[in-house]
């Protein structure tokens, strides 16, 4: 009798004949590999799936190469164990390729799964998931930075890219701080950024509109809307909707600030959440404007640092970007694709 698990390379021998593989990704850094490795075994096994490989990421390479690597072995499912920047590294190389990516989280944002609504800190079913799951298409979100020697680079990312604030913050964000006290570094970094009152000056256009020019504190372009602890910074962002969700800081002061503080905290993370509450959001202030399409291109007067996920990616002196509706097939728990 031919067991129909078994794998070798005899003629005749289908895809269909063989068990579906995955392969791990991890961040050494980040994650507690003997552990994962136990839960892999058992779930694999118990799915009847075949012998999982593993790959590790550098910090030269955050994802690519591994990626590559694991998609040269034609495996079924790739699970990342990362932070943000790693599982933007690996949607970015796995999204020409009909693989599903599953997230076992691992750093210290976790933004597409808190977007996702999958669990966090709970090894086990998120292991259980990848392997027993179902498959959600999402979208990616496309990018090509212009740099200020004319070159320009294209990437993709899954959460936000950001200009101005948002970029300035990761690059005064301090890593070991970060490491012990997590997503409160934030804190010091912004009280930082906040000292610079440079202003961007922008020119923009959102699909087939006319081009616009403004200044602007921050520039942050969004598959998804749900920052570290629960903040809504855009309220009707989704990450399966086909568009992109922008959002213009221009405060000017301290009133200002405080209006987009009751924007953000109050209005988007209490009363969007439920459909009573929409009913009583305000209008929207001169200080935060929220656009939406499928296409939107800026370019900036001077090199301004942008970030991509969480990750700082140089300075550019224009951006086009755009968003590719599902795109990305993605494992969730089973039943919750809805």
């Amino acid at each position: 009798m031919i067991n129909p698990d078994h794998n070798d390379d005899r003629a005749g021998d289908t895809a269909a004949d063989r068990p579906r593989v995955a392969a791990v990704i991890y961040n050494p850094i980040k994650v507690d590999l003997p552990a994962i490795e136990a839960v892999v075994a058992a779930e694999q096994t118990a799915a009847g799936w075949g012998e999982t490989l593993w790959f590790e990421t550098t910090a030269d390479d955050p994802g690519k190469g591994a990626t590559d690597a694991a998609l040269a072995q034609d495996v079924t499912m790739i699970i990342v164990a990362g932070g943000d920047g790693t599982v933007r590294a690996v949607a970015e190389a796995v999204s020409t390729h009909d693989v599903a990516l599953a997230l076992l989280p691992s750093g210290t944002g976790n933004l597409l799964a808190r977007n996702l609504k999958l669990t966090l800190d709970d090894l086990e079913h998120s292991i259980h998931s990848a392997f027993t799951g179902d498959d959600r298409q999402i979208d990616l979100g496309m990018i090509e930075i212009r740099r200020e020697d004319s070159s320009v680079d294209r990437h993709a990312y899954l959460v936000m890219a950001g200009l101005g604030l948002d970029a300035k913050m990761l690059a005064n964000t301090d890593d070991e701080l970060k490491a012990k006290i997590g997503w409160l570094a934030y804190v010091k970094a912004i009280a930082i950024a906040l000292r610079d009152k440079n202003q961007l000056r922008v020119r923009y256009k959102l699909d087939a509109g006319r081009s616009r020019s403004l200044r602007a504190h921050t520039v942050i372009i969004g598959n998804c809307g749900s920052l570290q602890a629960n903040v809504l910074l855009m309220p009707d962002a989704a990450v399966d909707d086909g568009e992109l969700d922008i959002v213009l800081l221009r405060p000017e002061g301290f009133v200002s600030w405080a209006q987009i503080v009751t924007k953000i905290i109050w209005e988007n993370g209490v009363l969007s959440r439920t459909r009573l509450g929409r009913k009583f959001r305000t209008k929207e202030v001169k200080a935060l404007n929220y656009i939406k399409g499928r296409r939107f291109t800026m370019t900036v007067s001077r090199p301004e640092l942008i970030e991509l996920d969480g990750d700082e990616f140089g300075q550019a002196v224009a951006i086009r970007t755009w968003v590719e509706p599902g795109k990305l097939r993605v494992r969730v728990p089973a039943e919750s694709t809805s």
